[in-house]
């Protein structure tokens, strides 16, 4: 027989054999990779972003937001942890977690969350990635000036003017009494958007430069400003002569402090203050401002003889009793 028929009929033979149990027992013949873990399609932060929420006078809310990249094989139970830490001390403010799931497909996957911290200071803001509990990626971010915020209730379309000229609170002279002094008290404010009608107000403070007392205070109704308009509101109050005042303009709406403002007023003719000098040490009566007479206490005139007994040296009964003293003492001396 002819050896290449033998071989010929032998592959045959082969094939057939490695078919029919192919067929009957498909493991016998399935590839060795097959028994192997599928590894897991990478997952990458490939950008993250941030914003703020709801903000109260205490807390401010900041959003995360977190763009998650997948490719390859699936991704199973896919997690994204995010936590806010106080910049200044180190310590764990806020963290929450977020589970994904599993990622088959490939694309990106947005993920967000909430974390609530206090509104003050700075943050350091982190997310962590991971899959089946795995750290595989993660991004970290910074914000500061969190007390910066302002919360909803303290938002208005009105403050006091900004103007490189124009002063944001005046003050007039009205009328110069020897002991108390009218003045008129001025503020610009500017409407920026449309307000609502009764609900500002504005408090005028006058202090005395040097000790900060509260000398007068008044409070006058600012009404309802057209948007883009700047108005001035006034009000009068009286105070005692001679003395410099920094003054105070406190803009309020439905009890809610929403601007300040400052300026100076001098009376005092010897001396002069501006609003951001340093404090010096005067003469100051508080007496001038209790009440509401506006007289001021009239001090008391000390008489010669008053005067005399308060000097000091020796009296009458002082003398007589050293010459007594003294004849004593002759009389034993013989």
């Amino acid at each position: 027989m002819d050896s290449k028929r033998v071989l010929a009929g032998g592959a045959v033979v082969v094939v057939v054999v490695a078919l029919l149990a192919a067929v009957a027992v498909p493991e016998a013949v399935a590839s060795p990779r097959d028994d192997r873990p599928v590894r897991p399609g990478p997952v990458n932060v490939v950008d993250a972003d941030i914003a703020t929420g709801e903000i109260t006078g205490q807390t401010a809310e900041l959003e995360l937001f977190a763009t998650l990249d997948h490719r390859g094989n699936p991704a199973e139970n896919v997690t994204v942890l995010f936590k806010a830490t106080d910049a200044e001390s180190g310590l764990l403010e806020a963290e929450r977690e977020v589970a994904v799931g599993d990622l088959t497909a490939e694309g990106e996957r947005r993920v967000s969350t909430v974390l609530r911290v206090p509104r003050e200071g700075g943050y350091r803001l982190e997310g962590i990635v991971y899959r089946n509990d795995t750290r595989v990626d993660r991004f970290t971010r910074e914000v500061s000036g969190v007390e910066a915020l302002t919360p909803a209730y303290a938002r208005a379309n009105v403050s006091f003017v900004e103007d490189p000229v124009l002063e944001p609170v005046s003050v007039a002279i009205t009328d110069a009494g020897e002991n108390r002094t009218t003045l008129e008290l001025g503020g610009w404010l500017t409407a920026t958007g449309p307000t609502e009608a009764d609900s500002l107000s504005v408090t005028f403070i006058l202090r005395q430069a040097e000790s900060n007392v509260v000398a007068a205070r008044t409070t006058v109704d600012a009404g309802s400003l057209r948007e883009g308009r700047s108005e001035t509101v006034s009000a009068d109050v009286a105070v005692p002569s001679e003395y410099n005042y920094y003054v105070d303009a406190v803009l309020t709406r439905d009890g809610v402090i929403i601007d300040t403002a400052g300026g100076v007023v001098n009376l005092d003719p010897s001396e002069t203050i501006d609003r951001n000098e340093t404090r010096r040490e005067v003469e100051f009566d508080a007496s001038d401002f209790e009440g509401d007479d506006g007289e001021r206490p009239d001090r008391p005139e000390t008489t010669d003889a008053e005067t005399a007994v308060s000097q000091p040296g020796f009296g009458p009964v002082v003398a007589i009793a050293a010459l007594l003293g003294a004849g004593l003492l002759a009389r034993r001396r013989r």
